[in-house]
């Protein structure tokens, strides 16, 4: 679907109240170059300020470029708003983006659709101790405790030793009403990004090289955080893997337009799926435009056909 850019009136919309405020910010100033680069001439809007709220339900806007991370923009909050609204949108759809936030819930679809993921236990207040230790030596330690509608690596935690999980789990609590405690993979760590609706195809994928121990908060956005490297140093039927893989997981949960999912390659080159981000990062640096650009398509290009995509879907 050929689009002219001049013709489209382009609502694009970062912000909101989440945890993840500020990086959705900077992923709208990331994607407002790009798309001014591209010939758009976009109206920005803040859900967090109900005046633009007002603007997007008074104004006639063709199409609605999605910057929103984390609870009220990626849960599938401001899809429904949209949705009722008639105006179509980057990224996958209210149901789409409900269950892929709900990481125990994205969990249940992965397995439907044999996509291997670390098995877990999902704990809620007041949770059954001994259910608890029985899944802790069944897996052994390390294991991963993370909330689980949390995103941008937010309260996740890898505790190693038995007298650290009580404290992480009560960490994680105060960010969510529901917490994962997950069977910890050693390994390498690489991101899928997938674009189309019918017929959605993988970008390169990108290794991760945190200077932490994992890809948290601080590796995702602090200066130096991490090392990207794409096309990730795979073999030719590991990289296959990870993308059909990064397939089957969008297919899973009924994605649409874009998503990017992380997992981890073993020692035995075993994958393992752990989340699909249903509004990846756009800024300059993040992830989905740097594997963009390794597959020949520059960020005002990917913005471009994003919206190409939100308008046929």
């Amino acid at each position: 679907m050929a689009i002219d850019p001049r013709t489209i009136k382009l609502a694009l919309i970062a912000g909101g109240t989440s945890g993840e405020r500020e990086i959705s910010l900077a992923s709208g100033d990331g994607a407002e170059e790009a798309l001014r680069e591209a010939g758009f001439s976009p109206v920005r809007l803040d859900p967090a300020n109900k005046e633009d709220l007002a603007i997007l339900v008074q104004q006639p806007f063709d199409v609605a470029f999605l910057c929103m991370h984390g609870r009220g923009g990626e849960d599938g909050s401001i899809q429904g708003m949209l949705d009722l609204l008639g105006i179509p949108y980057t990224g996958p759809g209210v149901w789409s983006s409900a269950t892929a936030m709900d990481k125990n819930k994205s969990k249940i679809f992965y397995e439907r659709a044999k996509v291997p993921t670390p098995t877990s236990l999902c704990l809620t207040q007041g949770y059954d101790q001994a259910k608890l230790d029985e899944f802790v030596t069944r897996v052994g330690l390390p294991v991963v405790v993370k909330p689980v509608c949390e995103g941008s690596a937010l309260g996740v935690e890898i505790v190693s030793e038995a007298t650290e999980l009580t404290p992480a789990i009560a960490r994680s609590f105060e960010l969510d009403t529901a917490v994962l405690v997950e069977q910890y993979v050693e390994g390498d760590e690489l991101t899928v990004a997938v674009l189309g609706n019918a017929e959605p195809f993988a970008l390169p994928v990108i290794q991760i090289v945190p200077r932490n121990d994992f890809y948290d908060f601080d590796a995702k956005y602090a200066p130096g955080g991490s090392q990207h490297i794409c096309p990730a140093p795979l073999s030719e039927s590991v990289t296959a893997r990870a993308q059909e893989l990064g397939i089957a997981a969008h297919k899973a949960l009924d994605c649409r337009c874009m998503s990017r999912t992380d997992m981890i390659v073993d020692k035995e080159d075993q994958l393992w799926v752990l989340e699909t981000n249903t509004i990846p990062g756009m800024t300059q640096t993040s992830l989905l435009p740097d594997a963009a650009r390794a597959a020949g398509m520059s960020f005002p290009e990917l913005c471009v056909k994003l919206i190409e995509f939100a308008l046929e879907a």
